[in-house]
């Protein structure tokens, strides 16, 4: 883990890429204790650990499926198989079977990927597994102050562009959504929680390849009313905040590898896209 030191840092963003709707753009210093928070994002053999420990099934496992992206199931399961009937998501496709240990349905597993992070959890596995590691979820404000590693204001969690010198940062979409991924950053799918270069904090992974869970009620309103020092957000909801965005970003579509970007979700919510890390009190 890494430790935060205190100080103020200015959260948000007056970005013309910001999604106003999403309550990102609004400028605020920001008062903060110091604390600790995970370099990477909890990898599966981690998980798998806690699984081991606890017996913990998720949520996944009882409802019997989860979302996986379409471009990653073989064209023989597609065959047999209909999108989930969300509209404007027709890319995702619910997959019995789908859980943490066999991301991407029956046949799939993740002996070869035990160091990336786990996906398939929701925010309320993410929660128990804090319990049982004696961490907790970081809350927004301390996710955004980490992951902005030092740089005020930067767009990205290394800069303001998002190839320097021509080289990727981040696991992102790379080519047309959501038709086709090139992979032109190495990735497909996840990639390896310790993947890229670190930010200025020595954090990875704060842009694209997972979502990862915040211990905020998600709100797009609260913040631009509210500027208390250590901000926990709005005290009840009905989803929770994610940042970071995932491998499924891409400009056309998701913007929200920015470091002020946000979104929410239901915390028993869980997705082929979804993570998270942990913080502690210093």
């Amino acid at each position: 883990m890494v430790l935060v030191q205190e100080g103020s840092f200015l959260m948000g963003t007056d970005s013309d890429e910001a999604w106003e709707a999403d309550g990102e753009k609004k400028v605020q210093k920001v008062d903060m204790d110091s604390y600790w928070i995970s370099r990477c994002c909890v990898t599966n053999r981690e998980f798998q650990e806690f699984i081991e420990d606890t017996g913990h099934v998720t949520e996944a496992e009882r409802f019997g499926w989860s979302y996986v992206f379409r471009i990653l199931l073989a064209k023989s399961v597609l065959k047999r198989m209909k999108p989930q009937n969300v509209q404007g998501l027709e890319w995702w496709y619910g997959v019995e079977g789908a859980y943490w240990k066999k991301p991407e349905g029956p046949g799939s597993n993740v002996k070869k990927r035990m160091d990336y992070p786990v996906i398939h959890v929701s925010w309320n596995d993410a929660e128990a597994y804090c319990r049982w590691k004696g961490h907790r979820l970081p809350t927004e404000a301390e996710w955004e102050k980490a992951a902005r590693g030092g740089l005020e204001q930067a767009l990205y969690a290394w800069g303001d562009e998002l190839t320097p010198d021509g080289k990727h940062r981040c696991n992102i979409w790379q080519g047309s959504f959501p038709q086709s991924n090139s992979g032109d950053d190495g990735y497909v799918g996840t990639a390896p929680a310790r993947s890229f270069r670190a930010n200025g904090f020595g954090l990875y992974n704060v842009a694209g390849n997972v979502w990862e869970w915040c211990a905020d009620w998600y709100s797009s309103t609260w913040r631009l009313s509210h500027n208390p020092p250590n901000p926990e957000g709005p005290e009840t909801g009905d989803r929770k905040v994610m940042k970071g965005g995932s491998y499924l970003c891409h400009d056309s579509y998701c913007n929200r590898y920015r470091v002020a970007a946000r979104t929410g979700n239901t915390p028993d919510t869980p997705t082929g896209n979804m993570g998270f890390r942990t913080a502690l009190d210093a």
